[in-house]
């Protein structure tokens, strides 16, 4: 029990709300260096064994090779020929290494001789004051995971979701690095599943925002809808949140329960819980979407409505002013021999009478809610 409260404590600290009171992500590679490796370091007995100086890929594992352990090396958007020596030296296979340099790859998690090749999608909420047609609200990123006996490489594509912070933790536990890259592995799936949680809550608050404007009362009690270009902005963004977490079921299941060799059975079920955590945001964002269809469609009713009820406003006046220009037409016609025209009373008589059916027209029409 003792062993899976620290699992817990070293990949999950408290969790930071992604809101507007947030900090940034960490920076990625040294902007000092050209060099995509961002980390590199040699774990032995569940700790980082120090150096005098940084380690290139290659001389972590000959010494993994020689004294044991394991080697972790962070990348950061490597190109071909910076991702090729690595690819060599911890023979990756070449599959792998093209969708690892070319990124966009959908979660997976894919089986190869020595090792296990797992796709993530980070996403990180994008804060902002108010939410419009032209709002960004996630921002996607990817990181790819070669798992082999002795090794653990990982590369990252996008601008945020280092893992600096979590290699950090993980050199504070040694009881958990003991167990080897299986560890780091479900460190990092419990790390970005975790993000997902945050991210699900945030979006929930601005789903509430504007299914409130939308149904909040306007003039005359009735609802005042919104602009629908924001709840459209907002369904793209749930879709491409929908992306990132769909597709990761599948590889948390099959990590918690088919048997690989190269993942600690000890870890293996951790991988179940976290697998719970991909299904249970995987609901909220189905039901963001079947919300967000239902709220566009109540605010399009509800644009129909307030149309259909301008085209009654605009009929009943056309209706009450048919009357004069009807009468004036009668009498605009200058015939000699036309009632009234020569009588004393005729003129304020015909005006009196428009002027009434006038009044009886709008008192009317605005009895039945026309006006």
């Amino acid at each position: 029990m003792s062993m899976i409260r620290d699992l817990r404590a070293a990949v999950r600290p408290s969790r930071v709300s992604l809101r507007k009171d947030s900090g940034t992500y960490d920076t990625t590679r040294d902007p000092a260096t050209t060099s995509a490796v961002v980390d590199c370091a040699v774990y032995r007995d569940g700790a980082r064994v120090e150096t005098d100086a940084p380690l290139s890929p290659q001389q972590a594992m000959r010494q993994v090779r020689r004294d044991g352990g394991f080697v972790w090396i962070g990348l950061h958007e490597p190109t071909e020929d910076e991702f090729a020596g690595i690819a060599r030296e911890f023979g990756l296979h070449p599959l792998a290494v093209e969708d690892a340099v070319q990124a966009h790859q959908r979660p997976k998690l894919e089986r190869y001789d020595d090792s296990l090749f797992t796709v993530f999608k980070t996403v990180h909420y994008v804060d902002h004051d108010e939410l419009t047609a032209n709002s960004e609200v996630v921002e996607t990123g990817e990181v790819m995971c070669f798992t082999g006996r002795d090794f653990f490489i990982t590369v990252r594509h996008g601008g945020q979701g280092s893992l600096r912070a979590l290699r950090h933790r993980l050199q504070a536990d040694p009881e958990l690095l003991l167990k080897g890259p299986s560890a780091v592995l479900h460190a990092i799936a419990d790390h970005v599943v975790d993000g997902y949680i945050a991210v699900a809550d945030a979006v929930q608050d601005d789903i509430d925002e504007v299914e409130t404007e939308v149904f909040s009362p306007g003039r005359k009690g009735t609802p005042r809808g919104t602009d629908a270009g924001r709840i459209y902005q907002l369904k793209r963004e749930v879709l491409e949140f929908k992306r990132a977490v769909a597709p990761l079921l599948r590889p948390m299941l099959l990590l918690s329960e088919r048997p690989m060799r190269l993942i600690d059975p000890e870890i293996q079920k951790y991988f179940r819980d976290v697998a719970d955590h991909v299904a249970r945001v995987q609901e909220q964002v189905i039901g963001f979407d079947e919300l967000l269809n239902s709220i566009l469609q109540a605010n399009l009713a509800q644009a129909s409505v307030a149309q259909n009820e301008d085209m009654r406003k605009i009929t009943s006046w056309a209706a009450i002013i048919a009357v004069p220009t009807m009468v004036c037409g009668v009498y605009g016609m200058n015939f000699d021999y036309m009632p009234e025209t020569h009588w004393k009373f005729g003129y304020p008589l015909v005006l009196s009478i428009t002027v009434g059916i006038c009044l009886g027209i709008h008192r009317t029409l605005k009895r039945n809610g026309w006006l």
